[in-house]
């Protein structure tokens, strides 16, 4: 709560997040959290579905039970976590997707990146740097989110314009690092050749590097990129084991700011938005600023 001695808070932001496992999801909460905090009228309130979808459901409805002023979500499943979003919506409580959409338009506002183009741009660095032969391990973000679907299909189409280079495996590590050490320690033993890695998400990246190493590979050899650009990731760049990842901030100053104005009575203006991402390489990268 954030309030002066005395003060009462006017106002009830709530926040529904899929997890606080994962360092970017965590990261999202504390940048609400940071920007709400300017407005002492405003609680700011948050919940940890442990990345089950059905939890996040009951969060949310219990938000909307608690009748908060906005509630902040960022969906695990764009599809079973319609109807739920929409009936909130319906209710008259504003709904702001960040990150992460659902399959409608039955919310107020959308802010995130655009996940295809940042999909395509991957596919187009790694067959450059392949020479435009070889195979390519896509470590997979949660294929019922929004990002995990266009990250990978943004990915698949671009990279299908070269025929020299196949994807040997699409394996699901939902942007945990953890689990990205194992499907990258699955794909060692199982044989799957790669001479590439797309990571979905920083976090994954990294494991794959880690993995790499635990297996006596080097990670400088094979190209590498992400998503995200954490502070690892930029050193992970400096020391060329991480060619190359794409800023996608956690939009929490965005959501915050897109809140303040509600509760203000303002309307807001765009039904989406869709802010810029920067590739980032060793060319730039003591430019560019990490996310976290």
């Amino acid at each position: 709560m954030y309030a002066t001695p005395g003060e009462k808070p006017k106002y009830v932001v709530a926040f529904a997040q899929d997890t606080l496992a994962n360092d970017w999801r965590a990261a999202q909460v504390r940048d609400l959290r940071l920007a709400l905090s300017a407005y002492p009228e405003i609680e700011f309130r948050f919940s940890d579905a442990g990345g089950d979808v059905v939890r996040q459901i009951e969060d949310i409805n219990r938000f909307a039970a608690q009748k908060v002023d906005v509630l902040i979500t960022s969906p695990i499943d764009a599809e079973l976590m319609r109807e739920p979003i929409a009936r909130v919506y319906r209710s008259g409580i504003p709904v702001i997707l960040l990150s992460r959409r659902v399959n409608g338009e039955e919310f107020t506002q959308f802010i995130a990146a655009d996940n295809r183009a940042i999909a395509r741009r991957a596919a187009q660095y790694l067959a450059k740097r392949l020479n435009g032969k070889g195979h390519v391990l896509i470590l997979q973000h949660i294929p019922t989110t929004t990002p995990g679907k266009l990250r990978t299909e943004g990915f698949l189409e671009e990279i299908a314009k070269h025929p020299g280079i196949q994807v040997s495996a699409i394996l699901r590590a939902d942007s945990q690092r953890a689990l990205a050490i194992q499907k990258i320690e699955q794909a060692l033993a199982e044989k799957i050749p790669f001479d590439a890695i797309y990571a979905q998400s920083d976090s994954m990246a990294l494991g794959a590097i880690l993995a790499l190493k635990r297996a006596g590979l080097d990670p400088k050899k094979i190209p590498i990129t992400g998503i995200d650009y954490i502070r690892e990731a930029r050193e992970a760049i400096r020391a060329g084991e991480l060619d190359a990842t794409f800023t996608y901030p956690t939009f929490g100053k965005e959501g915050a700011e897109a809140a303040v104005k509600l509760l203000r009575g303002a309307k807001l203006e765009k039904k989406e938005i869709i802010l810029d991402s920067v590739m980032v390489t060793r060319e730039n990268v003591e430019a560019v600023e990490p996310i976290f």
